[in-house]
């Protein structure tokens, strides 16, 4: 019964599909044409934030890590952007149709944490198809032939009602631009609003689901790794060195975004924990190590705007202190990974045992849907994951 289920009713968290979407894009002769260098992923998540929404917009803060750790599990490694969107609020105001981009295409991931956990919900008019105008107009997208583009859109009212803009029309301009639309309708699947976004999804040849969006943040599954995942999140922040004044601020939301993850749960802040271990969590704008390694200088950097203790140092001693701190990263990096991969092996059990269970069994199909559309599309998975 839940295999028969997989396409259109997900009773799981939304985001997972968003891994799915990444992976099941690409084709085997663009893997090729990437071997050298990372494969580009834009990735534009759209909220309804209307009154309604609550249960879904919690899924989101507490997902995003999910999503990361999915992606990064596939080969080629992708180069990942994210943008938000979020619709339905009366504030935006009329002219935008009630629609908002509270964050263009970054691969800050810290910063896109930030965005959600300043979500508020209040009643509006939801219009799907200028959502996707906006996204589709107004986001600066990746130029590169075989960047994956996509728009993930979710939602509980009906797609088409937009009194000035029909719904097909927003998405054919999509099609032009190389970008899929993906939707999730937040409700039953035969209420009659669902054939609409339905209708959305497979005009570009995306991917539909529906959701109880009050469940769709599956429960966690807490592990014995959890804690130390947590304490080893610790160590790792204190491997970063934060420069200008830039450097300051995102050092600060680094921390803010730990501090705001762990009150939901354990199992987020681990999953946290993972995303930051991996190459997808980048912060080579502000942070020492991260810089060099992409090739920046030291010496490029104003003496100002180095950390206190650097600033009275010589320039070996400032290559030296950063190079240390460098290998200190690697090693804790490398000590979540594993335990981020037994986690991963422990959680698979977990699942296994609860199959019985509707979402956590469900969530368990899903994951195994993932690598099997994956491999089916050319990419492969560390076994150690």
């Amino acid at each position: 019964m839940l295999k028969s289920q997989i396409r259109y009713q997900w009773q799981s968290t939304i985001f997972a599909w968003l891994a799915l979407l990444f992976i099941g894009n690409a084709n085997a002769d663009s893997l090729q044409k990437h071997e050298a260098g990372p494969r580009q992923i834009d990735v534009v998540i759209a909220l309804d934030v209307s009154g309604s929404m609550d249960g879904l917009i919690e899924s989101a803060k507490q997902r995003l890590w999910d999503i990361v750790n999915e992606l990064g599990r596939a080969q080629p490694q992708p180069e990942l952007r994210l943008a938000i969107l979020s619709y339905g609020n009366p504030e935006y105001g009329m002219q935008s149709g009630f629609v908002r981009v509270d964050l263009p295409f970054t691969s800050d991931l810290d910063a896109v944490s930030k965005t959600l956990f300043e979500f508020t919900t209040s009643g509006g008019d939801e219009y799907v198809a200028r959502v996707v105008q906006t996204a589709v107009n107004d986001l600066s997208w990746s130029s590169e032939p075989d960047a994956l583009r996509v728009i993930f859109v979710a939602g509980n009212e009906g797609a088409h009602q937009d009194p000035q803009l029909p719904v097909l029309l927003a998405t054919e301009a999509a099609i032009r631009n190389g970008i899929t639309v993906n939707t999730i309708y937040c409700g039953n699947e035969s209420d009659g609003d669902a054939t609409g976004w339905r209708q959305v999804a497979t005009s570009t040849n995306g991917i539909f689901a529906s959701i109880n969006q009050d469940a769709a943040a599956v429960a966690n599954i807490a592990t014995p790794m959890d804690q130390k995942l947590a304490d080893l999140n610790k160590e790792l922040n204190d491997t970063y060195v934060a420069f200008g004044q830039e450097g300051v601020a995102a050092r600060e939301n680094q921390i803010e975004q730990d501090n705001l993850v762990a009150t939901m749960s354990a199992p987020a802040m681990a999953s946290r924990a993972a995303s930051k271990a991996s190459p997808l969590y980048r912060s080579e704008s502000w942070d020492l190590v991260d810089a060099v390694e992409s090739g920046k200088s030291l010496e490029e950097v104003a003496v100002k705007d180095l950390p206190a203790e650097m600033q009275e140092m010589e320039t070996e001693q400032r290559a030296a202190y950063v190079e240390e701190k460098a290998n200190m990263r690697a090693e804790v990096q490398g000590r979540i990974q594993a335990l981020a991969g037994e986690r991963q092996d422990y959680i698979k059990k977990e699942r296994a045992r609860l199959a019985d269970t509707d979402e956590k069994g469900l969530d368990e199909v899903i994951q195994e849907g993932l690598r099997t559309l994956a491999e089916e599309k050319g990419f492969t998975f560390n076994e150690s994951e």
